[in-house]
Formats: C-alpha cells, structure tokens, sequence
C-alpha cells in the first residue's frame, strides 16, 4: 500500500536517496541532475547539476561516504563530492573508456569502486588511486550486447550483470591492491578468486533482454528479470547454482529489490509493484502493491490485451488514465525506510510504498 504519492518532476529515469532519506537525487530525463530536500511532507529542489553534456541514464549515492555517481548517453561518469565551505557539489569527471552510453551505475557496498555498465559491450569498474588522485577503471568485458544492469555481491568483490544477449553473468571484480587477496567469492561453495574479470558463471532461464538484476542481503541468491516478463532466482551457493523461474503475465518488469532472503518486489511496465516470494525450494507470485489498481482493475488486462488494444488504437489503454499510481512505467525501485520501499518512473512521481518483507 502507497503512503506517500508526489510528482516532483515530468519525467523520472532514475533516483537515489542519501543515507538518511533526507534527500534524494533524480534525472528528469535530461543531462541534468537534480537533488531535492525534505520539507516537510514534500520535496524541495536544492540543487541542479549541470556538468553530463547528454541524458543521465543512472545514478547512485553512497550512504558512507556521501558521494553521488552519475552516468550518461555522453560516455562519461562524474563522482559528485559536497564541499562544505563551498556550500555545493564539486564534480570529478570518471575516464570510462567506453565509446557507447553507460546505461547503469552502481557503489560497491564498501563504497570504494563502482560498477558502470554499457552500450559498448562491456563494464567499467572504478576504483580510486590516492597517488594520481583520480579515478581509473579497469574492464569486464565477455559480453556479447549492451549491457542494462549491475548489482554487486555484498562482498564488494564480485558483480552480476544483465545483457540484452539475454545473458545474466557473475562476474569477479577484484582488484588487487583494493581488495584483499585471497577473498571468497561467497558464491559456488565459496570459492577463493584473486583475477579480475573472471565470469563465475553464466544464466539464460528468460527469453529476452535482461533489464534488471539483485542480489539477496546475504548474497545467497541471485534475481534477474527478462523482457519476457520471467523472473528467474539462482541459489549460487550451491555449484551450480539451482534457479527457479517465475512466470507472469504481466507486462516486462524492468527494476528488482529484495526485501529479505524469501521476498523481493519487481516493477516495471505494468506500473503496478509486484512481491514475488519463495516457497519452499521455488519462488512463486505474490500480490500487487497497489490495492487500488487490484480492486479496480480486477479485470486488469493482460499483456496480450495490452499489446491488441496498442495494435488497434496506438494507445495502451482505452481509459485517459490507469487503475495505478503510477500512470507510466516504473523505473528504479529502492529501499527507502524499515517497512518501505521507493519507485519513481517515467509519469513523474515518487511514491513509497508500505511492505512486508
């Protein structure tokens, strides 16, 4: 159930909060980046970051450190620093190396590399050398199309990666000098890994373009949600991995967020969070977030019907507006508080959501 729906922009592609959700951190679908403040019971524009020459395609921001990452159609990544006595955000520019638009970015857990992902095939993690004082990246390529999604294990060694070569990969992102050597993977029997860009193990359990990826809060499992509106969890404790597949009928979900090690929430096109639970060595459907959308769309079309009324008319609906909160599809889904969580989208809002884990 939603406790809180505001439309703060025309158009959401992604967000981040702060380490207190105190403030948050959007693109409106420009090569701007805005950052709002809580005021109260709404958000007031703080600050707008003008140094991405085209649209801002992801972001992320260290609860830690405080820093922000950016990504872009231009190729480029900035690390955003707060310089107090300046009272505003310094940008370093992140030498990527790519010669397509990053596409997803993401922190490490320890917050000392990031992952970006890419058009260019392959994925650029970053990591900070003290004596050049700058940001360098090394790459993970074995791809063989775009790539949309990064998640890193909660080791901060090892990253999963989603492609639209309908391929999800583990991949091992340790760098030496930044890691410690003979670090477990966590994964496949905990197997020791000490040579960047290694792939551990790849997946093909969805028919389509792989648009988002998650990993549990212990790192046990592994989510990836497909264009083919599937949803496949790996068990990668075991070698191999165990995975099982859930179907649904909705349309493609393009965002996934585990709430525990037996919950998590996808959302995407059908603008209408979906919980997806396990039950016992397989994970099943759950129910929809937004109640209203439930009751009032019982008769909720289907993918197909969605797609036969869009054939017919060029719209996706024959009603002016949704049954949903969200009137368009759902981009980014984070955590928000104990109990919530947050999607923005394209129709502009940002809503949290009330949830049982």
């Amino acid at each position: 159930m939603a406790s809180e729906v505001q439309r703060i922009a025309q158009t959401i592609t992604a967000h981040a909060f702060n380490a207190d959700r105190s403030k948050v951190a959007l693109c409106p679908n420009t090569n701007e980046l805005h950052i709002y403040s809580r005021e109260g019971n709404t958000w007031a524009l703080e600050a707008v970051l003008k140094e991405h020459d085209q649209v801002i395609l992801g972001l992320d921001w260290a609860p830690n450190t405080n820093r922000i990452v950016s990504c872009s159609q231009d190729r480029n990544a900035y690390v955003w620093t707060f310089n107090d006595a300046e009272n505003r955000w310094k940008p370093t520019l992140v030498i990527l190396r790519i010669n397509r638009a990053a596409t997803a970015v993401k922190w490490s857990p320890d917050e000392n590399k990031f992952a970006v992902a890419s058009g260019a095939k392959l994925v650029s993690i970053c990591h900070f050398e003290e004596e050049n004082d700058w940001w360098v990246s090394k790459h993970i390529k074995k791809h063989r199309s775009t790539v949309t999604s990064v998640a890193w294990h909660p080791n901060s060694i090892v990253i999963a990666t989603g492609s639209t070569d309908f391929r999800c990969r583990i991949f091992s992102a340790f760098i030496k000098g930044v890691d410690k050597a003979g670090a477990k993977s966590g994964i496949l029997s905990g197997k020791a890994i000490n040579t960047f860009g290694d792939m551990l193990a790849e997946f093909d359990a969805v028919q389509g373009w792989v648009h988002a990826v998650a990993w549990s809060p212990s790192g046990n499992s592994l989510a990836f949600t497909g264009h083919d509106s599937r949803v496949a969890v790996a068990d990668v404790v075991s070698d191999p991995p165990n995975v099982s597949v859930v179907k649904s009928a909705t349309l493609p979900f393009t965002s996934l967020l585990f709430l525990s090690e037996t919950s998590l929430v996808a959302a995407g096109h059908d603008c209408n969070p979906q919980s997806i639970t396990k039950a016992g060595a397989a994970w099943k459907l759950g129910a929809k977030l937004d109640v209203s959308g439930q009751q009032a769309g019982a008769a909720a079309a289907t993918a197909k019907d969605k797609f036969q009324t869009l054939e017919k008319t060029g719209q996706e609906s024959k009603a002016s507006t949704l049954n949903t909160k969200h009137q368009n599809t759902i981009k980014t889904l984070t955590a928000y508080g104990p109990g919530q969580i947050a999607t923005s989208g394209i129709d502009g809002n940002l809503i949290i959501w009330n949830v049982k884990a």
